[in-house]
């Protein structure tokens, strides 16, 4: 077994598409957005509970398609989502008494987890108070104030969203092409009926092609994280511990996507059809799972397919445990599914693999 992974692992570090797909795309990708500072246009603000909803700001900022409001969430959800950069701002509008008038006070509070977007949020709800001082004739003694607040927080930057998709990427990549390729060429070459002639059994010789894949892509994600850190920025909450779990998670996903290689090596008729089976698998985790941009900028009705990719969760998982702190015991639910497409995609792979 270590023989082979030994002799795998010198053809993986030989073979250009291996070193492309593992280290060249992802680092392009990172190195581009690394450099950006861009975001999403929507704006996901948070009401608070006792929020005064008869007045024109509040009107204007839910008949405003650039927010997105969300009423249905406690004080504590909002303050957690808010220093996790999942909430742009919280918005908390309150009716003052004064005299024979009133006035309201819109308090906004942003913090550094999402400080560009906590900017236009301010800008906007600016030009919302200012119409309607002016429509209110309001302009001496206005209709509303606003209150700004910034918590304290973490600032989470493009490359905090970048980083984790395009590693997920090159696993998957790497998994599913790697694998298919790798394992078909060994059969029509009948290396594998070579194999048969010695004493290596079934199962080792499919881990020491997996080993040598698994010491590859562990390699190439350290060497993307470290560049991602030191180059750029990326978060690493609990330092070497979060690298520690960014590569379990890692090993987990390729694992999966491995399997996914070998049901398109199992099935694939000749070297020339493996492309188009491997890109039907790669392909829509790539534009769907939130490799670029979140799985909720998507319709509606799409979303739901979006959720159900193993890359989808194993991205989420690589997020919450770079930027929010959350270890592997925290992530139950993408665990849980990257399992089960584990267990799903192995029982295919069971049925489909040939060995000659």
């Amino acid at each position: 077994m270590m023989a082979i992974a030994k002799a795998s692992f010198r053809s993986i570090t030989r073979s250009p598409s291996a070193v492309v797909f593992t280290l060249v795309f992802p680092l392009i990708f990172i190195t581009v957005f690394g450099f950006l500072k861009g975001g999403s246009v929507t704006l996901n603000v948070a009401l608070s509970s006792h929020s005064d909803q008869q007045n024109s700001v509040y009107i204007g900022l839910i008949s405003n398609p650039a927010f997105s409001v969300h009423h249905d969430m406690d004080s504590v959800e909002q303050r957690t989502l808010l220093l996790k950069g999942k909430l742009d701002a919280i918005i908390d509008i309150q009716k003052v008494q004064l005299d024979s008038s009133s006035t309201y006070d819109v308090n906004l509070y942003t913090t550094m987890a999402s400080a560009e977007k906590g900017i236009i949020v301010r800008s906007m709800l600016e030009h919302l108070i200012d119409k309607s001082n002016l429509s209110a004739a309001k302009i001496i003694s206005p209709m509303a104030t606003l209150k700004q607040q910034e918590l304290k927080g973490r600032t989470y930057s493009t490359i905090d969203f970048i980083l984790p998709g395009q590693l997920g990427f090159s696993l998957l990549s790497t998994g599913v092409f790697g694998t298919a390729f790798v394992f078909f060429n060994l059969r029509q070459t009948l290396v594998i009926k070579r194999f048969f002639a010695t004493p290596i059994r079934k199962p080792f010789i499919v881990m020491g092609e997996a080993l040598a894949r698994m010491v590859f892509a562990m390699l190439g994600a350290a060497f993307l994280i470290a560049l991602g850190h030191y180059a750029f920025g990326f978060t690493l909450i609990n330092g070497l511990a979060t690298v520690a779990e960014m590569l379990v998670l890692s090993a987990m996903g390729l694992i999966v996507f491995m399997g996914f290689g070998f049901v398109v090596s199992g099935i694939a008729k000749s070297e020339s059809t493996i492309p188009p089976l491997a890109n039907i698998i790669t392909l829509p985790q790539f534009l769907l799972s939130g490799t670029f941009f979140g799985v909720e900028n998507f319709p509606t009705w799409l979303q739901p397919i979006c959720k159900m990719l193993p890359l989808t969760y194993l991205n989420d998982a690589m997020r919450k445990v770079a930027f929010e702190g959350a270890s592997l015991l925290d992530l139950g639910p993408q665990l849980a599914v990257i399992t089960l497409w584990g267990v799903i995609i192995y029982a295919i792979a069971v049925k489909v693999f040939r060995w000659e």
